[in-house]
C-alpha cells in the first residue's frame, strides 16, 4: 500500500479518498502491508504540517503509533536484500526512490500495490517493469483504490 492511504491516520486528508480507507480494506478481508519507508514518509509529511501549525505533534505521533502497532498491518523492512535489489532496478523507471522502495516491497511480498501515483500506474504498460516483475511475482498487479474496493 502506498503512503497516501495512511495520511488520514495522522490527520492529513486527501481529496477524493475516504478517510476510512484502511478500515474498509481490512473489513473486506485485504491484508495490509506497508514498507517501513512509509513510516518515515508519514513522519516527514507530519513534521511539515506540525511546523506549519496545521497539525499537533500528538496527532501525528498517535497516528503513526496506531499504524506501527496494529497487528493487522505488516511492515516490510526496506533493507531486505530482495527489496533493495529490485528498488535499485526500479530507479531506472521511477524518479522517486521512495516510490521504488514501496513498489519493490509490494512486488517482493504482496499480490498487488494500491497506489494513485500516475508514474507508478504507468508502469502497467512498461515492458521493462513487466520483465522485472515476471521473475519475482508474475501475478503482481498495480491497482487504485477504485479497482480494489
Amino acid at each position: 500500500m502506498d503512503t497516501t492511504y495512511l495520511l488520514p491516520a495522522i490527520g492529513i486528508s486527501i481529496k477524493d479518498l475516504p478517510k476510512d480507507t484502511l478500515v474498509r480494506l481490512m473489513q473486506k478481508g485485504h491484508q495490509i502491508s506497508i514498507s517501513n519507508i512509509s513510516i518515515f514518509e508519514l513522519s516527514a509529511k507530519g513534521a511539515k504540517h506540525v511546523a506549519a501549525g496545521t497539525l499537533s505533534t500528538e496527532r501525528v505521533t498517535r497516528g503513526i503509533r496506531a499504524i506501527v502497532y496494529d497487528e493487522r498491518i505488516t511492515v516490510i523492512p526496506m533493507h531486505d536484500s530482495s527489496v533493495l535489489l529490485m528498488a535499485f532496478k526500479l530507479r531506472r523507471l521511477l524518479s522517486d526512490f521512495i516510490d521504488c522502495l514501496i513498489l519493490s516491497s509490494a512486488v517482493n511480498r504482496c499480490d498487488a500495490i494500491l497506489t494513485e501515483d500516475n508514474e507508478v500506474q504507468d508502469l502497467k504498460r512498461n515492458k521493462e517493469f513487466a520483465g522485472l516483475v515476471t521473475t519475482v511475482n508474475p501475478k503482481f498487479k498495480i491497482q487504485t483504490l477504485t479497482d480494489t474496493l
